[in-house]
């Protein structure tokens, strides 16, 4: 109950994707029609693929993985912004990975992806700006700054993203980072200011 008052937004989103994912898992038509899939976007403007996609999961470690990110940061963040911010910040990041992916793939009519990858990318990118210093561990083994991680998460997805052939949407990755740091530092104006000066004073 406490973590519902303290972090409603996170576990109603966890909710939501788990509910969703698991309909689709074992019913192929609820997957195709909500799915994001770029022939039936272009020719049948059916833009609501944009937000619906972002909550189906290709099978249960996809999704797992997901909900883990997404749980593991967004309650800090959730508590960090406000509930208000953080549905903002997600919903928003969940569109502009959307929306990256879109760009980059549109002459491709029979892609498919599906996934909250790219708002979590956004709320890991978020956490990494306001705090800079929080240390992660990469594949759980290897430690670094969130700094680090996050500058180095936004490098590969771009470096990956220029791939003809990948199985991971990781244009999606992209700009759902790019949109959740953005987002950031709009709710909190002075967080470029706080990143610079933590920066300067670790340095010396």
């Amino acid at each position: 109950m406490d973590a519902l008052l303290e972090y409603p937004v996170t576990l109603v989103l966890i909710a939501t994707n788990v509910i969703a994912s698991v309909l689709a898992f074992n019913n192929p038509a609820f997957f195709d029609r909500y799915c994001f899939w770029i022939a039936p976007i272009r020719q049948g403007e059916e833009w609501h693929r944009f937000v619906t996609s972002a909550f189906l999961h290709v099978n249960g470690l996809h999704l797992l993985i997901n909900m883990y990110v997404l749980y593991m940061f967004g309650q800090i963040l959730e508590r960090h912004v406000g509930s208000g911010g953080f549905l903002i910040l997600y919903a928003a990041s969940m569109l502009g990975g959307n929306i990256w992916e879109y760009a980059d793939k549109r002459n491709q009519p029979g892609y498919r992806a599906v996934g909250a990858s790219g708002a979590t990318s956004g709320v890991i990118s978020g956490f990494c700006l306001f705090f800079p210093f929080a240390m992660l561990y990469l594949f759980f083994a290897i430690p670094m700054w969130a700094i680090v991680f996050g500058a180095g998460f936004i490098v590969a997805s771009f470096i990956l993203s220029q791939r003809d052939q990948t199985m991971v949407a990781h244009g999606a990755h992209l700009g759902g980072a790019l949109t959740g740091l953005v987002i950031a530092m709009l709710l909190r104006p002075d967080a470029w200011r706080q990143l610079i000066e933590q920066v300067a004073n670790r340095i010396g």
